[in-house]
């Protein structure tokens, strides 16, 4: 599946057609559209449009210094609408599960299923308040530059980095990308989420899927925000064994068989 890169309306997106369901994908934090190449290829025949986040590739940046996460799912919704896209399977990964979950409280009618992959929880800080985990991204990025900050965190993204250099390499490159005021501001939302305020009032199919070998967002937080789903509207959690954080990468296919599964069953009411 060939895959091509576009931007309209000051939004980039990477795109593999195909006649089959639509899927449409946001990375996390320190990643980019093409970290989904891998899933997409394990996706014959699905439509897959994984997008750079405001302030990501050569997505402008927000207007708003400290976003939340609506504000990313109202471009998103703005995104879609520019596609002709009235109705999606929405996939989010780390960051991308803020903005998928934000999209989906307040979009209902425009998501197929959801599926939420290595959760990030967010610290559910008030605005205008950094946590010091969140003050230290910041301040590694400033003092190490992008590509010595993506080598320093893009090993702790794989699941046995030491044997896997060439997906160690394929992260770091992305995360490399990183710039500001985008990554600020992605932070800055990350420091103000709450998942498990946003999962419990959703009212559309939403499943969770999460590496086992996890160390950034660790499989407990995949699990609470599973269990903060509606019932009526929880499904799977799948916990894939041999994977870290960047689980798109490192187990496409068992990523995609979960996604499979999920839109299979269709949505709730």
């Amino acid at each position: 599946m060939s895959a091509q890169d576009h931007i309209a309306a000051g939004i980039g997106w990477r795109e593999h057609a195909g006649d089959g369901p639509v899927l449409v994908a946001l990375h996390g934090i320190g990643s980019e559209a093409r970290a989904f190449d891998a899933l997409a290829a394990a996706l014959p025949g699905w439509h897959v449009l994984a997008w750079e986040a405001p302030g990501y590739g050569p997505s402008e940046a927000l207007a708003v210094e400290w976003p939340s996460a609506a504000d990313y799912a109202a471009v998103l919704q703005a995104f879609l609408d520019a596609r002709g896209l009235t109705r999606v399977h929405l996939l989010g990964h780390s960051l991308g599960t803020l903005i998928g979950a934000a999209f989906a409280k307040a979009c209902p009618e425009r998501v197929e299923s959801l599926t939420l992959a290595s959760c990030a929880q967010g610290a559910g800080a008030a605005p205008g308040h950094l946590p010091e985990k969140q003050a230290a991204r910041l301040e590694d990025l400033q003092r190490l530059g992008a590509a010595d900050f993506a080598r320093s965190r893009a090993p702790r993204l794989v699941f046995q980095p030491e044997t896997n250099p060439d997906l160690v390499a394929n992260v770091t490159a992305g995360m490399a990308k990183i710039r500001l005021p985008g990554y600020a501001q992605a932070v800055r939302m990350l420091a103000s989420g709450d998942l498990a305020a946003d999962c419990a009032a959703l009212k559309i199919a939403t499943a969770v899927v999460v590496g086992a070998e996890d160390v950034v967002t660790p499989p407990a937080q995949s699990q609470a925000a599973h269990a903060a789903i509606p019932a009526a509207h929880r499904g799977a959690l799948t916990l894939i064994p041999g994977a870290g954080h960047a689980l798109h990468q490192q187990a496409p296919q068992a990523l995609a068989a979960a996604l499979k599964s999920h839109a299979a069953k269709g949505v709730t009411p």
